[in-house]
């Protein structure tokens, strides 16, 4: 029995060892995998650069650039006063038929008319639709984001003895990457081939570390692509001279590594950096190259562009969507105090972020597809900042607390149309241009579609409920999908009630549909 016993303990100590020796080998070759792959994700986006620097030194091709397209200006419905019960007019007379005026008894001009003979027109607001017939409705499809770009390949981090940073500021905001002289490089000139040898020398793997530092500020500052774009532009101009064509080529280096299309161009002796976009930009020249929209940074003058028309694997244009405001370092503006008129005790102390509102000024107007719904569902769906949730939103929220669907939106809207003084767009701005939520509640003017972007957030963020901005021609307006039974004009979108609030028709009452509009030209889009 013993023998049996030590031969069985034999047999798993055998084993023991056996698997240790097969988890050993496994580790292994993993290791040795791990280590193949990473060679052949770094040897693909070597020869990727020597295949594009090679085209830089022939591919170039004469473009003209086209003007850019302005802003579409619309035409401009007014703001409306909802008439309140005691602004109401008297109707207007009507002259009486003879036989009906002799058969009443005449009224002394000393003798008091009983209050109630002369009743104010009412104008009651509709319990079903906007119409006898609902309108037409042209439901636009919600914009779709893309996740943002990735380099072709993982970049590898390349360790050095001693980290050296180099410091700059985008937007009020410190960043570092690790840059130092090593990375300096000068173009002789602006021909092909000293800018294919440029390309080569930022090729080498001591960039690694500076394109895995640029991503790593995209993750934590919550950059956009456009956002991205202006920092690396930004990292260029501080580590180069400012404007050079040095600058210019490092930031297409940067941003074409981090998996975004662009081209380069060269206008003279001025090399340009070309972003190829989803989104028509107005406001901006252009070239098109193969159907595609591409835009020149920082445009100078001149009409003739030579522009590489190499491509970069898995290259993706840039997007203007924005998953959320970027996270910038906060300097607070002065602080605005906002109240409802019809409900003054909701009101609210706000500020907003100066840096954020400097991002937002660079934001260029944009549609796609030639719809311009696209345009304003970018700022509808851009969520609102913490600065503002947190200056903004619990003093709203206190005053809403226990109040129905209905009634806490009636406060929302009418907070809206009352605590901001409406002007048109030409008159502030000298062109058309929407605001971002932050934007409507530090400026002090704003027009239709500010507001119904406002509105769209507040009753999103603070009610939980669906809003749609409702578009017709010269106007926007919001609709809410109210989950309790709510009376009022509405709109059937996907066999889905929502219920008209227009923020931009004075102390009206939600459901209530500013009068002459063209309501058979109406367009939806359903906000996320």
């Amino acid at each position: 029995m013993k023998r049996r016993v030590i031969s069985f303990i034999g047999i798993l100590g055998l084993c023991s060892l056996s698997a240790e020796a097969q988890t050993n080998t496994a580790i292994e070759q993993y290791n040795a995998f791990r280590q193949k792959v990473t060679k052949e994700y770094d040897s693909f986006r070597d020869e990727c650069n020597k295949t594009y620097a090679e085209f830089v030194r022939k591919a170039w091709k004469e473009y003209q650039l086209l003007p850019s397209i302005p802003t579409p200006k619309e035409k401009v419905v007014p703001p409306i006063v909802f008439p309140e019960e005691e602004e109401k007019e008297q109707p207007i007379p009507v002259e009486p038929d003879k036989e009906e005026e002799e058969q009443k008894t005449p009224v002394s001009e000393d003798e008091p008319i009983e209050e109630d003979t002369i009743q104010p027109q009412e104008e009651a607001i509709p319990e079903e639709e906007i119409l006898d017939e609902e309108p037409v409705i042209e439901v636009i499809p919600p914009v779709d984001p893309e996740p943002q770009p990735l380099p072709i390949a993982p970049v590898k981090e390349e360790p050095q003895p001693v980290e050296q940073y180099f410091t700059f500021v985008y937007c009020g905001t410190e960043c570092q990457v690790r840059l130092d002289d090593r990375h300096r490089f000068v173009l002789v000139d602006c021909s092909e081939n000293s800018i294919a040898e440029a390309w080569e020398h930022c090729s080498d793997a001591i960039y690694n570390n500076v394109i895995r530092d640029c991503l790593e500020l995209r993750i934590r500052h919550s950059l956009c692509d456009w956002a991205y774009l202006q920092m690396l532009q930004a990292l260029g101009n501080n580590f180069m001279e400012s404007g050079s064509n040095e600058a210019t080529l490092l930031t297409a280096y940067l941003y074409c590594q981090s998996g975004y299309k662009m081209r380069l161009a060269r206008n003279g002796v001025r090399l340009y950096l070309m972003v190829a976009s989803r989104h028509l930009m107005f406001e901006h020249p252009y070239l098109t190259i193969n159907g595609e929209q591409y835009y020149p940074l920082d445009y100078k003058e001149g009409e003739q562009f030579y522009v590489c028309s190499a491509s970069f694997p898995k290259e993706q244009a840039l997007s203007l969507w924005m998953e959320q405001a970027p996270s910038l370092h906060v300097v607070r503006t002065d602080s605005r105090m906002l109240q409802s008129k019809r409900y003054p005790e909701l009101k609210a102390e706000v500020y907003t972020n100066k840096n954020l509102l400097t991002y937002f000024d660079s934001y260029p107007s944009s549609e796609i597809g030639g719809d311009k719904m696209t345009c304003w569902a970018m700022y509808a769906q851009t969520p609102i900042s913490e600065e503002i949730k947190e200056s903004l939103y619990p003093a709203l929220r206190e005053k809403l607390q226990g109040l129905s669907q209905a009634d806490a939106a009636n406060r929302l809207l009418n907070f809206v149309q009352t605590a901001f003084e409406y002007e048109y767009d030409d008159v502030v701005w000298g062109g058309e241009r929407a605001l971002f939520a932050e934007e409507s509640l530090h400026y002090p003017y704003c027009d239709c579609e500010d507001r119904s972007i406002l509105y769209s957030h507040l009753v999103r963020d603070l009610l939980g409920l669906d809003v749609a901005l409702v578009y017709y021609p010269g106007h926007l307006a919001t609709s809410v999908c109210f989950t309790d039974d709510v009376q009022g004009d509405y709109l059937t979108i996907n066999n889905r009630r929502f219920t008209i609030c227009d923020p931009t028709y004075i102390n009206a009452p939600i459901g209530a549909s500013m009068p002459n509009l063209e309501y058979d030209k109406i367009e939806v889009i359903v906000l996320e």
